[in-house]
């Protein structure tokens, strides 16, 4: 199993929510990142262990023509573990 943190599920959720309001599904926002199409599902989802990381954000923004600092809370979050995504083999 992998542990997500609560701030890498803050920044999974906020990008999920500004990719739905621009209406854009995972596999198009996966294919601008030229990444497999079905990566942005994989992050979206709590049975992957996968997330996003800085330079992924960066395309996200760029994508979804926002500020990366969007997907980031005002207010620093504690660190503490939220919950274990289950890896599947």
């Amino acid at each position: 199993m992998s542990e997500i943190s609560k701030i890498e599920q803050y920044v999974i959720d906020k990008v999920r929510e500004i990719r739905m309001k621009a209406e854009i599904s995972q596999s198009n926002l996966s294919a601008g990142m030229e990444l497999s199409s079905k990566f942005v599902g994989n992050v979206e989802s709590s049975k992957t262990p996968d997330k996003y990381n800085i330079n992924h954000l960066n395309k996200i923004a760029e994508i979804l023509q926002c500020s990366i600092k969007d997907f980031f809370p005002d207010k620093p979050i504690s660190g503490e573990i939220l919950k274990k995504k289950t890896i599947t083999k």
